[in-house]
């Protein structure tokens, strides 16, 4: 060893060749910025979908796939990730998919109507989705000890940051700008890292043979698995699942690919993703873990903005603002997560995240119609600070201590598993509102009967307001009141459904806080030769 890596704690800096610690960190620094507008522009529309329907004269089912065809795209490209960045190597796959995430984001900013605007979308997805996994790599490879915690922590933040902040930022753009800039503002930061990534990383060479013999019935096979499963789950709610036609097509395909793909990938001699990496346990739990965390930062990201819409009332901005103390918290998190990683054992940081994610989640039970941004602060406050504890320590122990060549295509289907997460939360979520407002509706209209004081004083008082209103019709005045009292009604037992939602995921962290010992301490893996870079 050189007198350099001796005067260097923690370096692995010693190989001739390798790039300095500083370098490191700043093509690392570099490609989290990638990292981070992919992610950001998951729910960067999300509360700005009313002024973009209004742009592109869009309907309500049309404009929800803005975001549905951002997700199929990014889903399916995520596991391709691992055998593309060994086509192509992980710098200039990573340079390809910030130059078409860029370009993509240009052509949405111009669609001119839905339909482009849903196919730019979905390019959009598609090309800048490898530029998630890929970070995951390039830590792992370049950072070791104290350094690799730091760098988890980093992906961790920004992996559950990203969208938290998505509505907050978009909300803000779209008041003070127009919606176009929800999407123009990834030029420069997409043209920056398009240019310098290709510059610093150098962490692997292209394998062009690997095109030659490749399982591409295997990535059909997934493509169709993966895009008809997220369609399923996005329209599912929205279309009584099962009792509509293309629901059951859609999930009857899904399943008889998926079968397929399973078995695809675990006969053939070079699969696009490899399963057998289930095997290992700490891998398999850490995507179950990932898959859990995944539920609750997305579908909470999904439930507050419509609570705030829908019964609240909020504009974009409020929504926003109102969101936004989750991303102050989880930021105020890091320090203390950092300094907690040199002295307890991730495993028990991991499980005190999921535990405080669970009592956050169940901070938001008690919801009531008159929640803003005050009510909403202490549950997000767990949420947040849960958000870093539960993911950076998942992400170091699920991908630590695989091996270099392994650790490609396991990246693709850790973050599968979170994103995956995130859609079956959505789903079930969206369940939960249509299923159980109809019941606590149907409940609460059991009360309101004849025998109900309160409610006959209530319809009293509002019909002689519209008396007044009316000009002494009796009947137009009588039927406002009733109608007044059933928004009302209405507007409560939306809100009921809100609290079931959260607490249905509470549950699901429950589950997974007790699974948290399982898991199993890592140690890094042998480090790679010269050849391997």
């Amino acid at each position: 060893m050189s007198s350099l890596a001796l005067r260097l704690p923690n370096s692995r800096l010693a190989r001739p060749g390798e790039p300095a610690l500083r370098a490191k960190v700043f093509a690392f620094a570099s490609m989290s910025v990638g990292f981070f507008i992919a992610l950001l522009d998951i729910q960067i529309v999300s509360a700005s979908l009313g002024d973009i329907a209004g742009g592109l004269s869009a309907g309500p089912d049309e404009i929800a796939w803005v975001q549905t065809s951002y997700l199929i795209a990014e889903i399916v490209v995520i596991p391709l990730s691992g055998w593309l960045s060994r086509v192509m190597s992980t710098r200039w796959l990573f340079c390809i998919s910030a130059a078409g995430f860029t370009g993509t984001s240009l052509l949405c900013g111009w669609a001119w109507d839905i339909q482009s605007m849903i196919v730019f979308r979905a390019l959009q997805g598609f090309l800048g989705g490898s530029m998630i996994p890929t970070v995951f790599t390039t830590a792992f490879v370049y950072f070791n000890g104290q350094q690799r915690v730091i760098a988890a922590a980093v992906i961790g933040s920004i992996s559950s940051l990203a969208p938290t902040l998505g509505p907050t930022i978009g909300g803000w753009i779209t008041d003070n700008y127009s919606w176009h800039w929800l999407f123009f503002i990834n030029l420069l930061p997409g043209t920056f890292v398009a240019v310098v990534v290709p510059v610093l990383v150098r962490i692997d060479r292209p394998n062009l043979k690997l095109l030659r013999g490749a399982d591409y019935l295997g990535m059909a096979l997934m493509a169709v698995f993966l895009g008809c499963l997220q369609y399923t789950l996005e329209e599912g709610p929205r279309w009584d699942w099962f009792g509509d036609a293309t629901i059951r097509a859609t999930a009857w395909i899904s399943g008889i690919a998926g079968a397929g793909f399973v078995w695809r990938s675990l006969t053939h001699t070079q699969p696009v993703v490899d399963l057998r990496a289930f095997k290992n346990r700490n891998f398999a739990l850490g995507c179950f873990f990932s898959f859990v965390t995944g539920i609750g930062i997305f579908a909470t990201i999904y439930l507050t903005p419509l609570f705030l819409g829908r019964v609240r009332g909020f504009s974009a901005l409020q929504i926003g603002f109102a969101v936004f103390s989750t991303g102050v918290f989880q930021v105020l998190a890091i320090p203390f997560y950092t300094f907690c990683t040199r002295f307890i054992d991730l495993r028990w940081l991991m499980m005190f995240g999921l535990a405080c994610f669970a009592l956050g989640m169940w901070n938001f039970s008690p919801i009531t119609h008159d929640w803003g941004w005050r009510e909403l602060l202490l549950p997000q406050a767990f949420r947040g600070f849960a958000q870093l504890f539960a993911v950076a320590p998942t992400v170091t122990l699920t991908l630590g201590g695989l091996a270099p060549e392994r650790l490609k295509l396991a990246s693709g289907l850790f973050n599968l598993m979170r994103n995956l997460g995130g859609a079956i939360g959505i789903a079930a979520c969206g369940t939960i509102l249509n299923d159980r407002a109809n019941l606590h509706f149907l409940r609460l209209a059991e009360h309101l009967n004849s025998t109900n004081t309160p409610m006959k004083d209530f319809l009293q008082q509002v019909g002689a307001e519209h008396m007044v209103r009316w000009g002494g019709d009796a009947a137009h005045s009588e039927a406002a009141a009733l109608k007044q009292l059933w928004s009302l009604a209405w507007r409560e037992a939306q809100t009921q459904t809100y609290g079931d939602a959260f607490l249905a995921m509470a549950a699901c962290f429950v589950v997974a806080t007790g699974m948290a010992p399982l898991m199993r301490k890592v140690a890094p893996p042998p480090r790679p030769t010269a050849d391997a870079h």
